[in-house]
């Protein structure tokens, strides 16, 4: 009796010291660093099942063992569904550290950047040539209704889904400047405001300035007087297509299109491209200035003014600052012709 107890305890000895090199060795195996060289982007398929993700995982190079990685699976002790999407999988990533990933569904965000005064023709070109979005585009989008901004997707994502996002984003941005809105503006609605803004974000590229552009634009309406914005004729004979290209012709200050604001007097029929915050809030509380005129100063900025004869003195520096610029040029490279002086508000 005392021999069958000694050989009971021997094999569950035996039995346990299997068991326990077993779980270290399994251990060593499922946290020991992966063949992977360099860190890869690895997609898991919609309804991939082990099988399948072991062998794309071992073609991948991020697996040596498909069965041990099935096995991972099986014995996983809080298992979780594998979520199917792109990783980024580090170099040498354990099997243990594998599974946790695929698990965690921490897919990588990729991100597109919407830079401000894009045009919705311009925006829907790039939305149509960005890599991982599927899907045509299938979403009504006019002028002025996306939100320059980064938008963060992942692989997959529609491009429709992608739009929607920067749609509601700029009735968001746009119902929020509304809502705050200085008192007394010559803005009928929304819509108005969001004209104005994307007026502001062509006109200018200097932040500071935005409020003094859009004071000009505020006292101009209030006293009926044409806006005469070069942005919005160029927009008319372009319709955002495509830049014009060339300096603006006396023909084209007197063309027939509801954009020309030359011609108008009155806002132009509707935006001329899609932009930014910072000019939607501009467009909503202007600065507090009477001027009614400005040019450019020669030096990425613009220079401002409440009279018209203040305006032309202006007007006649940028030309001088052409001009020295153009014989500066002339010494040091071929003849070219002087540079037109832009239109401007009179």
């Amino acid at each position: 009796m005392l021999s069958y107890f000694r050989w009971v305890l021997f094999f569950i000895a035996l039995f346990a010291t299997v068991m326990g090199g077993s779980i270290y060795v399994g251990h060593v195996i499922l946290t020991a660093q992966g063949p992977l060289e360099k860190t890869k982007n690895v997609v898991i398929p919609r309804g991939a099942g082990p099988t399948t993700m072991a062998k794309l995982l071992e073609e991948e190079g991020v697996i040596a063992h498909p069965r041990l990685f099935r096995v991972a699976l099986m014995i996983d002790p809080s298992p979780k569904p594998i979520k199917a999407g792109e990783y980024e999988v580090p170099a040498h990533t354990s099997m243990q550290a594998l599974v946790e990933l695929l698990q965690s569904g921490k897919v990588v965000q990729r991100r597109l950047t919407i830079p401000e005064g894009m045009t919705t023709p311009e925006v829907l070109e790039l939305v149509r040539k960005t890599e991982a979005l599927t899907g045509d585009i299938t979403l009504d989008v006019k002028e002025g209704d996306l939100l320059p901004e980064t938008y963060f997707y992942s692989r997959d994502d529609t491009r429709d889904g992608l739009l929607l996002r920067m749609k509601e984003a700029m009735e968001k941005a746009l119902d929020e400047a509304w809502r705050k809105r200085a008192a007394g503006l010559p803005l009928a609605n929304k819509r108005e405001a969001l004209i104005l803004a994307s007026m502001i974000e062509k006109e200018t590229a200097v932040p500071a300035e935005r409020t003094r552009v859009a004071a000009v634009f505020i006292n101009r309406l209030r006293r009926r007087m044409k806006l005469e914005s070069d942005p919005t004729t160029i927009y008319g004979l372009t319709e955002g297509k495509a830049p014009l290209g060339r300096d603006l012709t006396r023909a084209d200050l007197q063309s027939n299109t509801p954009f020309n604001t030359y011609v108008i007097a009155a806002l132009p029929r509707g935006p001329i491209c899609n932009p930014g915050r910072a000019s939607i809030v501009a467009a909503t509380n202007p600065a507090r200035d009477r001027s009614l005129y400005f040019v450019a100063d020669g030096q990425g900025g613009h220079a401002f003014a409440t009279t018209l004869l203040e305006h032309n003195r202006n007007v006649e520096r940028w030309r001088q600052i052409q001009r020295e610029k153009a014989e500066s040029q002339s010494q040091t490279q071929p003849q070219a012709p002087a540079p037109q002086a832009p239109t401007t508000r009179q």
